[in-house]
């Protein structure tokens, strides 16, 4: 099954910089920090799900740079996208509650000893 979750992932890495580095890309909710909080909590989910036994840190830490990465190239005059260090502070709280919730989730459905 983790196979699944990490095929899932990369999968939804690519889609979500298409999305933030397309220089129209689609609107899929109201409102840019919305998308990039529904963005990243599906990538904290994910992530958590497809590597169990990952430290919750550093599921964060790879995110939180993965956020920054996407800004930075944002930066860049060709690409026709604004850099918003909001839109990191959006990515980094869903991550936090994603983490958070697929913790507590993972805690109650795996059988205890399971090191997944």
């Amino acid at each position: 099954m983790t196979i699944l979750f990490r095929t899932l992932f990369w999968l939804a890495v690519a889609v979500t910089l298409y999305f933030a580095w397309a220089p129209q890309p689609p609107q899929i909710l109201p409102g840019d920090k919305y998308q990039h909080a529904l963005a990243f909590a599906a990538l904290a989910t994910i992530a958590t799900l497809g590597w169990p036994g990952m430290r919750w840190w550093v599921t964060a830490a790879l995110l939180a740079a993965f956020g920054g990465l996407i800004e930075l190239v944002q930066a860049i005059p060709a690409i026709h996208r604004d850099a918003d260090v909001h839109d990191w502070y959006a990515d980094m709280i869903a991550v936090a509650v994603a983490l958070l919730l697929s913790h507590l989730l993972l805690r109650l459905i795996r059988p205890r000893g399971w090191k997944g």
